[in-house]
């Protein structure tokens, strides 16, 4: 039976592809900061899931990633679904540091101590969601998008010095567009939007397939680029 930690489970696309998985018959642990919808994912298959509460910005997140991992007997996949993002185009404080204590401090907090797990065991596959926020610097979202291009850099480095090492860990780099969960809330009309559940397929599909980098929806493969083609002269005077 193949064995999953899922980090960011408790609702959005990584309960989505917790539930895949366990569809799929794969024993899984879920963890996020929340305990009510951990628990709902554990009374769907009792006996094939763990939980475990875990804040990727407290000191101690590697450690409980590292319990529940003994609770499972092992790992084959750590998949990284934790994150937060927020339009701040007045630059407020307190939302670039929590995204940046999220998404720079936390992922590489999560994703570090899954890498060394796996080097000590000699295999394993991490898969993250990143964005396609990454792609280049959103005025409307500063941390946001720089967090997103160090997800996305990390990975790929990570990925380097395993092969230069000779370990046997895979990478999946998850950039996604607007998917319609809770991370996009309030009042502004995102287009493209995608359904968390396709999505969710489209994630499983990847790690399956062993991909190193999937945009999600061929659109945003479009959109990204096109977006890589225009010189910063003329990204810095658009109106987005």
């Amino acid at each position: 039976m193949k064995k999953a930690i899922i980090v960011g489970a408790s609702s959005g696309i990584g309960r989505e592809v917790a539930r895949l998985l366990l569809a799929d018959g794969w024993h899984v642990g879920v963890a996020a900061r929340r305990e009510e919808p951990l628990l709902e994912l554990k009374a769907t298959a009792p006996e094939r899931v763990e939980t475990m509460i875990i804040d990727v910005t407290q000191s101690d997140a590697g450690e409980r990633l590292l319990c529940l991992i003994h609770q499972l007997g092992g790992i084959d996949l750590y998949f990284h679904a934790s994150g937060i993002g927020k339009q701040n185009r007045t630059l407020e404080a307190d939302i670039e540091m929590q995204t940046m204590e999220t998404n720079a401090l936390g992922f590489t907090r999560m994703i570090g101590t899954a890498y060394r797990y796996f080097a000590e065991r000699g295999e394993g596959h991490i898969a993250a969601i990143t964005s396609i926020a990454g792609t280049k610097g959103l005025g409307p979202a500063p941390a946001y998008s720089a967090t997103k291009a160090l997800q996305g850099t990390y990975l790929q480095a990570l990925e380097q010095q395993a092969c230069q090492r000779g370990l046997n860990i895979r990478f999946t780099d998850i950039r996604p567009g607007f998917v319609d969960t809770a991370l996009l809330n309030g009042d502004f009309k995102y287009p493209m939007l995608m359904r968390p559940e396709d999505v969710a397929q489209d994630i499983v599909r990847s790690i399956y397939r062993h991909r190193h980098v999937r945009v999600t929806d061929f659109r945003y493969r479009v959109l990204t680029f096109f977006w890589r083609l225009i010189p910063s002269w003329l990204w810095r005077r658009m109106k987005i």
